[in-house]
């Protein structure tokens, strides 16, 4: 079928005379006409009521009036992307959580630089719920976050898993091999903020932990942030123990500062996933791509404990 008979019968529809759809067509009424002729043939219907004195489409034709629109939009969508038309220009509104500023954004951010110079990017760091309420309100472009999401306007691939351990200050458990649950209990447990799955899940891990050791779940503290820096500096500071990669405390962990605990069940692992609407234009595509190149490069060159390739 020629989109191009669409066009026509989609601008008659809207103009509602053939001498002024044929000017804005670049064309003559007699081949407006025909158009519309072939095109009625082909869809084996009548679109137009050529008996009425004034223009008016028929039944099937204002039925089929939407279908053709959609048509018409999809073929200009598609010849803009062929043309190059929507080049890799414009504005990348990117979400990240800070388990990405603190990992590989940087060499996400020098690769977007590098491959594709004119795009601009605004930056945004929060915590994976506003982002993804952000993304469906069409505040964001592109979101990297913990979990993914299951709306079919989004497009949702999981990039790396960053391994979870529980971390202390040395020295504040000098015997963890007897009793070191109860220990762990009467600190405060830091972890991501309230709402996020690793804080959900941690919740469990405790509760289940103070039935087994018969501590009261009043006397428990999950505490929450969504700052990797601030729960990093108060295991430092010795406030309490952390449930959180220990990608963020390797160098800490290899001088000595602070330490792994052997404490199971160990809390499960993170999953960052990278979402975009399934209608986004083309240079958040790019920019996606980059980021699944992006991360690759930096888990391959990584420790496997600390970070995972999905």
């Amino acid at each position: 079928m020629n989109t191009r008979f669409l066009e026509t019968f989609v601008t008659l529809a809207m103009l509602r005379n053939f001498r002024a759809t044929a000017a804005a067509l670049h064309a003559t009424p007699a081949a407006i006409s025909q158009r519309l002729k072939v095109l009625e043939e082909e869809l084996k219907t009548e679109l137009v009521d050529r008996e009425s004195r004034e223009f008016r489409l028929t039944p099937n034709g204002e039925y089929l009036l939407g279908y053709a629109k959609a048509v018409v939009e999809a073929a200009r969508r598609l010849q803009a992307a062929a043309d190059g038309e929507s080049t890799m220009r414009g504005r990348l509104r990117l979400g990240v959580i800070e388990t990405v500023v603190h990992s590989w954004l940087p060499n996400y951010l020098r690769r977007l630089a590098a491959d594709y110079p004119t795009l601009e990017v605004e930056l945004t760091v929060d915590v994976s719920v506003q982002l993804q309420r952000r993304l469906m309100a069409d505040e964001l472009d592109l979101i990297i976050r913990v979990e993914g999401s299951d709306d079919s306007s989004v497009v949702c691939n999981a990039l790396a898993n960053y391994p979870v351990h529980w971390i202390a200050r040395k020295g504040m458990f000098p015997n963890t091999r007897s009793g070191l649950a109860k220990q762990v209990l009467q600190h405060p447990i830091l972890t991501y903020g309230r709402g996020t799955a690793p804080h959900r899940a941690l919740e469990d891990i405790v509760a289940k932990l103070a039935g087994v050791h018969g501590v009261p779940l009043s006397e428990t503290r999950v505490t929450g942030s969504p700052s990797i820096a601030v729960i990093v500096q108060l295991v430092r500071d010795g406030f309490g123990v952390a449930a959180i990669p220990r990608l963020f405390v390797d160098t800490l962990i290899a001088n000595g500062e602070v330490v792994e605990l052997p404490l199971q069940p160990a809390p499960p692992s993170i999953v960052v996933s990278m979402s975009r609407r399934a209608d986004a234009p083309l240079f958040v595509h790019g920019a996606a791509t980059a980021a699944r190149m992006a991360c690759t490069e930096y888990c391959q060159k990584s420790d496997r404990r600390l970070v995972e390739l999905l």
